[in-house]
């Protein structure tokens, strides 16, 4: 079953352009939503959460319309930033936020505000960008939800916060009926958590795989210009070249490139690896 469908969506923002959308996010599962900043990451969220209409298309979540106001009830959603007001404390945003949800859970809240440290009398705009995101999860999660959207949760988190907050997010996923939906560009976030990735660039997708898929299909090849030319640059998806050889991204069984040619490296991409080689490319896989 999925959770999030998304078919045929378009929309213009300015000179910027989202071109029909077609992805789904299966239920029980992480999905890591990938792409440089500005390829429409936040758009599609917005577009997904009913913040802005798209012109054309429709998304649905938990097989209705994503219009309907009664889905939000089922989902925490964490910003880039906390969108609070500064001068308030957690107290006082508990009061505004707690009644907005029917299965707000106040000891799920005061379990997690103690895990994460966080002080209910203190203001808001005295926090650290670490306490500031733990904020906002505190408030997403406090009403258990079915599925858990993020935009960009750890931009500009430290090493060691980007890495609580994984293995915070693991735990979440210990409930098989949690769905979460993460949007990054830091994509070694991604690497132990995630077991679906979706790539956005330029406002199109370009892959919706799992992580198993991906591991299987796909590989970086290393070699000589030489080597490139015997093989021929349209058998990759993405290419860099340099005075000395080439990186590719291929996709497929590697081992007719690779035999009889000692001098060429096969491994395994990264996302970083694969985002980086594809972007700009036409078409998907």
């Amino acid at each position: 079953m999925d959770v999030i469908e998304v078919r045929n969506v378009s929309n213009r923002l300015g000179q910027f352009r989202i071109e029909d959308l077609n992805f789904s996010i299966p239920k029980g599962y992480v999905t890591g939503f990938i792409g440089q900043n500005g390829s429409g990451k936040t758009t599609t969220i917005q577009m997904i959460m009913d913040v802005i209409r798209p012109k054309q298309g429709e998304i649905e979540v938990f097989g209705s319309s994503n219009t309907n106001p009664e889905m939000k009830q089922r989902i925490g959603f964490v910003y880039d930033e906390l969108y609070m007001y500064d001068n308030f404390t957690i107290s006082h945003m508990h009061k505004f936020i707690a009644p907005l949800y029917e299965s707000w859970d106040d000891s799920l809240f005061e379990r997690y505000r103690r895990a994460f440290e966080l002080p209910m009398k203190q203001k808001l705009k005295t926090f650290s960008k670490g306490m500031k995101m733990k904020t906002s999860l505190l408030f997403a999660l406090a009403h258990d939800p079915e599925l858990l959207i993020m935009d960009e949760p750890t931009a500009g988190l430290d090493p060691v916060f980007r890495r609580e907050l994984m293995d915070l997010l693991q735990e979440l996923m210990l409930d098989s009926q949690r769905t979460i939906f993460f949007s990054t560009h830091i994509t070694n976030d991604l690497d132990r958590l995630a077991d679906y990735i979706v790539f956005i660039d330029n406002g199109r997708i370009k892959l919706q795989k799992s992580m198993a898929e991906i591991e299987e299909e796909f590989h970086l090849i290393k070699g000589t210009k030489e080597q490139l030319t015997a093989i021929g640059r349209d058998a990759f998806l993405g290419l860099r070249e340099t005075g000395q050889g080439f990186t590719g991204l291929f996709q497929g069984d590697s081992t007719p490139l690779a035999s009889g040619n000692q001098e060429m490296v096969v491994e395994k991409p990264s996302l970083e690896d694969m985002m980086y080689l594809m972007k700009g490319k036409k078409g998907a896989w």
